[in-house]
């Protein structure tokens, strides 16, 4: 008897131990969980500061680090392109406020691809609690308990989860890729255009209904040079085309 309730303590130890490892990962159209953090910026509320902007919200593992180090220099890069796309960065780790600081000091002082030296504009959030990690499931337990992987939440203007990337530690991002998306999110929102397979930014876009009805190419016949079909599934809306 004591040693099957023995066996029984130790299970039910190891289910609860399991389960604070549990860190859920919101789901693409929920709602962004809320946080409010110290930044370099001071401290932010994450989303609600940033009004009816699109945000980006990317972890990485460590401060000072190469590959970490890279993908910050070539957002800075990039700040200007997401300023116009109406998108607000914001960056977190485990790391601390001072550790931030000290880092961005570092960074800013870097000539990156053979570019001038870049001032950060965006947040980096300290997150040394590991709690808005845990929030937005970005602590992958079987790779590390404290250090985030590179997770990238995009966040449209109503707050709402729109699309979600995970890279591992080694392997830095594709910032034009994250941009491509939120791009796409933009060119799509409020009708009923979709992107296709490798679609670029000018390209035209997939028509998730059929175009016209016979009456409607009756009264105005152009409309059947603003589309056009590829086989018996797909209609795409010329880009030209208001």
């Amino acid at each position: 008897m004591k040693i099957c309730f023995l066996g029984v303590l130790f299970f039910c130890a190891g289910t609860l131990l399991a389960q604070k490892n549990i860190s859920k990962i919101p789901l693409i159209g929920e709602d962004a969980p809320a946080f409010a953090a110290e930044s370099t910026l001071g401290i932010i509320n994450f989303p609600q500061d940033y009004g009816r902007k699109w945000k980006i919200l990317f972890s990485h593992p460590r401060d000072f680090t190469p590959v970490c180090s890279s993908e910050i220099l070539e957002l800075a890069s990039m700040q200007e392109e997401f300023s116009k796309l109406g998108v607000q960065p914001v960056v977190l780790s485990t790391d601390t406020k001072d550790q931030h600081m000290m880092w961005q000091k570092t960074l800013e002082e870097i000539s990156f691809k053979g570019r001038d030296p870049v001032k950060i504009d965006f947040p980096l959030v300290e997150d040394k609690s590991g709690a808005i990690a845990k929030m937005y499931g970005m602590l992958h337990y079987p790779v590390s308990t404290t250090e985030s992987v590179r997770g990238v939440f995009i966040v449209d203007p109503d707050n709402k989860i729109r699309a979600i990337f995970f890279y591992p530690m080694t392997v830095g991002r594709d910032l034009k890729e994250i941009e491509r998306v939120i791009i796409a999110l933009q060119t799509v929102d409020g009708n009923q255009y979709a992107t296709p397979v490798n679609w670029k930014p000018g390209e035209d876009v997939l028509v998730t209904h059929f175009p016209y009805t016979e009456k409607e190419v009756e009264k105005k016949p152009e409309l059947k040079e603003d589309y056009y079909n590829v086989g018996n599934l797909m209609w795409f809306k010329k880009t030209d085309s208001k």
